[in-house]
């Protein structure tokens, strides 16, 4: 993918200033594409309080219908798991994008939650063919140097829509109104169709080392055979299991006594994102010289030392423990990510679909399970089941080795 042509390869005799800039130009396009590949995910959390309010309900089953945009996305990235091999990586992201407009426009007149519901399903559904579309082009099309930096850009996009979506979202929401907010980002998934078409252009496939069996059932059972893929898999869901429950919730905590936030300051606070954007790139980095398992144990440990300081009556140390959870969960998911696409012995593209799947369902079931714990036992049980999920994380994290030892050197 580049700006005039494809930024995922770059001819290595280029000369070593031109290489630099056009390797941040390629990570900034990619960023940019992942930021309007997502934005519409999360951003929708910022007016939670807003939206329940709207439709008469309670927190459990708004914030289930906001994430019901994970349902979408782990059906999609399953879809695309198995028909990977047939589908053209360009003309997919691009269409996956005009139609994502379609449903973020008509949330804006939606007239009950279960309307609400299934066009966020519908959203989900768009974003991840999009997404997982994305991750396969840049696992094919990327050199071994390149894939980790590039991995890293576009979660790092990822991240920016949390923030920035976010922080839009509020606004917009209350300035002009929830329906403006929806119609506004249906006009952003819009723009990012077109810096689709302008930059991701079709390249021939790279060759594999080994030959993707013809039933893409065989593909899924030899990624599944995998056990450091299985282990992988796991560790997606319970990373998004555990942002999940920590973003959409906390909403509900910082609207009530004693913090008692306006719509206004919770998009503000959104700002804890902002570290995560200058810590998720430098994962690629990491892995290289520490290995996965040290990168990835280190960031759990960062974001379970956050949430203790989600209970306290603080709003600067609330703040700081959200902020380490964003860093340590968003540098994790950079680093799992990275390493499906290093690890999978065949069809990079179903092995994408099948973590990301993974990784949604988690963000599913953690929307619906923490959301009980929250309505019935109260937020220090939600934190309790937070941080169960990042322990099982980090068990699983025991598996993640490379079949080569001289990818990584410290594993």
């Amino acid at each position: 993918m580049t700006a005039h042509a494809n930024v995922a390869t770059m001819p290595v005799d280029m000369p070593a200033e031109h290489r630099s800039s056009g390797a941040l130009l390629r990570a900034l396009v990619i960023a940019v594409i992942a930021f309007l590949t997502v934005v519409d995910l999360f951003a929708t959390q910022a007016i939670l309080p807003s939206l329940a309010r709207a439709y008469q309900v309670s927190p459990a089953a708004m914030g289930f219908a906001v994430n019901a945009s994970t349902m979408g996305m782990a059906v999609a990235s399953l879809a695309v798991a198995f028909f990977s091999p047939h589908i053209d990586r360009r003309k997919g992201i691009l269409a996956s994008l005009l139609l994502l407009a379609i449903p973020t426009a008509l949330l804006a007149v939606a007239p009950d939650l279960t309307s609400f519901t299934v066009l966020r399903v519908m959203q989900g559904l768009c974003m991840a063919s999009a997404f997982t579309l994305t991750l396969a082009y840049l696992g094919e099309h990327c050199s071994a140097a390149d894939s980790a930096g590039a991995f890293a850009a576009y979660i790092t996009g990822n991240v920016a829509s949390n923030l920035f979506g976010r922080l839009f979202s509020a606004a917009l929401a209350d300035h002009l109104g929830l329906a403006a907010n929806f119609y506004v980002f249906s006009l952003l998934n819009l723009a990012g169709a077109l810096l689709v078409y302008v930059t991701i252009h079709r390249t021939p496939r790279m060759a594999t080392a080994v030959r993707a069996p013809v039933s893409p059932f065989a593909v899924w059972g030899q990624h599944l055979r995998n056990a450091r893929l299985r282990a992988a898999f796991c560790i997606g869901f319970c990373i998004l299991f555990a942002f999940i429950g920590t973003f959409t919730y906390v909403n509900f905590v910082l609207v009530r006594e004693p913090l008692s936030l306006g719509m206004m300051s919770i998009g503000f606070v959104y700002f804890v994102f902002l570290p995560s954007i200058i810590t998720t790139p430098l994962a690629g980095l990491a892995v290289q010289r520490l290995g996965t398992r040290p990168t990835f144990w280190a960031s759990l440990v960062l974001a379970g030392v956050g949430l203790p300081l989600l209970l306290l009556p603080s709003l600067p140390l609330v703040l700081l423990g959200l902020m380490l959870v964003g860093v340590g969960t968003f540098f994790a998911q950079a680093t799992a990510t990275g390493y499906v696409s290093r690890v999978a012995t065949t069809d990079r593209g179903s092995a994408s679909g099948l973590y990301l799947a993974a990784y949604f369902f988690g963000g599913l079931i953690g929307s619906a399970v923490l959301g009980q714990v929250f309505d019935r036992l109260g937020w220090a049980s939600c934190v309790v089941g937070i941080g169960l999920s990042l322990l099982a994380a980090a068990a699983l994290a025991h598996r993640l080795t490379m079949p080569a030892p001289a990818t990584v050197t410290a594993d």
